[in-house]
């Protein structure tokens, strides 16, 4: 199943697992695909804890790194903070929710790392921290999920021999990607989980693999098994791009009434909004986006302002949510959500990141050898 992609990375499978877990990351790289680690939400210090762990387990297999690196976000004026441009009925909303789900409130200053919304600025200040983090470490691949990564980036990630990808959910975005000289994008449909465009991947495969041919693509979005591996490579991908997948393996740190939530989910449970960053993401749909959606609340606000407005709310919903005491139907349980893509319909069991891999590649193989069967009776 080698792909030019495979070749370069040394990688049996073109599976990249995109995961904020590190066991997961690490998971899928031992079992022939590669992780790539989502650190957007690490602090710098927790990034190089993560990576060092990561390289000792893997013992020079290769994973990846994954940050936002968009330019696009509100950006206080001098004198100013981030928290004067908070509007008080934002606020005023907000408090009232928590009072109404009876959310309590938490002297915890971290709490669980999913819950971090509050602490991602996108800010260039920001971002380089986190990108020399990285490089005092020895990922095989860099991608940004936010934007063309700076030429000056790219240029320190090929000194060191890596290879750079950045997702696009436009055509005219993985030309920016290429011009920027990356090595393959990662075209991302409507239906992925996490910051998502509007086209959906039977258009936006084929798209964006003409636009920017002949760099490689991989595919993102709805890929739940090798079906859909399979029909992403019959439209020019050379791998799959997976988040959604390990979100409920035994290996995941996701919450278990979160796991639980995921589990039991249909494929039309999930909203594509702009509640929890202020860019089109696609979450779980719950009671959180439920309230934002409402007649007479506010509308969400740019990034970075809608993740510095709900972080402390969010983290109160998952401090309150991983306490032993919440359930689905308390009120905790009820607004706590997670990145998630349409494929949680299909998402019912939970497996080892490396049965996810391998039966992956076994229905992959499968599909390609019913469809060489018609092609053969044609």
């Amino acid at each position: 199943m080698l792909s030019e992609i495979c070749g370069k990375l040394g990688i049996d499978f073109p599976i990249f697992a995109f995961a904020h877990c590190r066991d997961v990351v690490a998971a899928v790289s031992k079992a022939g695909g590669i992780g790539i680690l989502g650190g957007a939400i690490h602090t710098p210090e927790e990034l190089e804890v993560d990576m060092k762990w990561i390289e000792a387990e893997l013992d020079g297999r290769p994973y990846g790194v994954d940050l936002m690196l968009t330019g696009n976000f509100v950006d206080p004026t001098e004198g100013q903070s981030l928290d004067d441009l908070l509007p008080p009925e934002h606020v005023a909303f907000l408090d009232d929710m928590m009072d109404r789900y009876q959310v309590p409130e938490t002297a915890s200053d971290r709490g669980d790392p999913q819950g971090r919304l509050g602490e991602t600025r996108f800010t260039a200040e920001q971002n380089a921290e986190l990108i020399e983090a990285m490089f005092r470490h020895n990922p095989k691949v860099f991608v940004s999920a936010l934007g063309t990564p700076p030429a000056e980036v790219v240029a320190r990630a090929h000194d060191r021999g890596m290879l750079v990808g950045a997702l696009a959910g436009k055509g005219r975005h993985a030309v920016y990607h290429q011009k920027a000289g990356l090595d393959f994008v990662v075209a991302t449909s409507a239906e992925a989980g996490g910051h998502v465009g509007d086209i959906g991947s039977m258009v936006l495969i084929p798209e964006v693999v003409d636009a920017v041919a002949p760099l490689p693509v991989l595919a993102a979005g709805g890929i739940g098994g090798g079906r859909q591996m399979a029909a992403a490579m019959a439209m020019g991908a050379q791998g799959v791009w997976c988040g959604s997948l390990w979100l409920t393996t035994v290996e995941s740190d996701t919450l278990p009434l979160v796991k639980d939530k995921l589990l039991a989910a249909n494929s039309d449970q999930t909203a594509r909004t702009t509640c929890f960053t202020g860019k089109y993401a696609r979450f779980l749909k719950t009671d959180w986006s439920d309230e934002w959606g409402a007649k007479g609340a506010p509308e969400p606000l740019g990034a970075p302002l809608q993740t510095h407005l709900v972080g402390d709310y969010i983290q109160r919903i998952y401090t309150a949510a991983g306490s032993g005491q919440a359930t689905p139907e308390s009120g905790a349980g009820r607004l706590i959500s997670s990145p998630v893509g349409q494929i949680v319909g299909a998402i019912n069991t939970t497996r080892s990141s490396r049965d996810v891999v391998r039966e992956m590649v076994d229905e992959f193989a499968e599909a390609v050898s019913r469809l060489s069967g018609l092609v053969e009776d044609a």
